[in-house]
């Protein structure tokens, strides 16, 4: 389903999942449905859903990326929902702060908006016995330029103009950069408020590969950092926090998910990619960017390649996966039946189809394919 450029047309929908992922997330199977079966009530009734628990117990923790936080909240609902005595407690601390908490044992599942680098490989090792952290992709969807200027609803820019922003080489709305791409906007001359992350984040890893690609140019600093590089510009934790800035100030210009875009009712930019029209941030449209992925892992490791200098006619560059990450061998042994389940869950048809509603971009069906194949051999 597309969505809108003002993103109005789910965020009455999306705010209440939000909501009801906090309270799922504080208070552990108050919304289950499911009956006693003979496996000790850890299957789904199948008026329920059909998600298998298989043999799933106790409390698994997760920690990691804030871009999927939505996501999350909607899958832990519900596998919760299906498993009795579950609890699923993902901690939306960012990328960065996932991936230390997993290789430091913290955690059994970390979520990140990108692929493990080999030094964070190495570190996993320590906790993985016998084997290493490995890349499971398990959602998509678009990093929105959200921005709030009175007046101006379908605002375009590229990718030199937008490195020039977030660079604060330009700091006017009313630039001549900006004004060529919006021929008759009322654009005013007010200073741009820039909105980065405060934490390491992968939303601002990918981010940066995008404009490191797309506009090498303009912006020259490491693709590979997921702390914010540029000066200038106003920091804020989390993609949440980074929403609520931009909504709160007029002139304001920010980056996160598309889902908080929509939950927040921020209008989003669209990018001249150099295509015949300019690409809006949608479901969809960062569906065609995921779908050209290509697979670089090898083995149980399913990294992926994006092409952030994509000129396909509506596939939206500024895309992100996140990865679920997790020992390929090494779990522990008491969470690995939760872990797998949980995962089995999140892979299948089922746990994909609620993702388009909440603003992602569901896996393309090989890569879905592969990921399933995966996720039973963890041990």
């Amino acid at each position: 389903m597309k969505l809108s450029r003002k993103n109005g047309l789910r965020a009455s929908a999306i705010g209440a999942l939000v909501v009801s992922g906090v309270l799922v997330l504080s208070a552990c199977g108050s919304d289950n449905n499911s009956e006693p079966t003979k496996d000790g009530g850890k299957s789904s009734s199948a008026s329920a859903s059909n998600i298998k628990c298989d043999g799933a117990k106790g409390q698994l923790l997760a920690a990691g990326s804030s871009a999927q936080k939505n996501a999350m909240d909607l899958w832990v609902k519900n596998f919760q929902a299906a498993c009795a005595g579950v609890e699923v407690n993902y901690q939306a601390i960012g990328s960065g702060g996932g991936i230390t908490k997993f290789t430091q044992g913290q955690v059994a599942l970390a979520g990140s908006d990108s692929a493990l680098k080999d030094e964070e490989v190495a570190a996993s090792q320590k906790v993985c016995k016998d084997g290493k952290g490995v890349n499971l992709p398990m959602v998509g969807g678009p990093i929105a330029i959200g921005y709030k200027l009175n007046g101006v609803d379908n605002l375009v820019l590229d990718a030199p103009t937008l490195a020039k922003i977030f660079d604060a080489k330009i700091t006017k709305w009313n630039d001549e950069a900006i004004a060529k791409l919006n021929p008759g906007a009322k654009l005013p001359a007010s200073t741009i408020q820039a909105f980065h992350r405060s934490d390491e984040s992968g939303t601002t890893q990918n981010l940066g590969k995008y404009l490191s690609t797309a506009a090498a140019a303009d912006w020259k600093y490491d693709p590979k950092t997921k702390s914010w590089p540029a000066p200038g510009g106003q920091a804020a934790n989390g993609s949440a926090g980074v929403a609520t800035a931009v909504k709160g100030a007029e002139g304001s210009i920010g980056y996160f998910e598309l889902s908080y875009a929509t939950a927040n009712q921020i209008s989003t930019v669209a990018i001249n990619t150099g295509a015949s029209a300019p690409v809006a941030a949608t479901t969809e449209n960062a569906s065609k960017a995921v779908a050209a992925a290509k697979v670089k892992g090898t083995g149980s490791d399913l990294a992926l390649s994006l092409d952030y200098a994509t000129k396909a006619e509506g596939a939206y560059p500024i895309t992100l996966v996140t990865y679920e990450i997790a020992c390929d061998k090494g779990n522990k042994a008491d969470t690995l039946p939760t872990l797998k389940a949980f995962l089995n869950y999140t892979a299948s048809e089922e746990g994909q189809k609620v993702l388009s509603d909440a603003g992602y971009a569901p896996l393309p069906a090989e890569i879905a394919a592969k990921v399933r194949e995966i996720v039973p051999t963890l041990s």
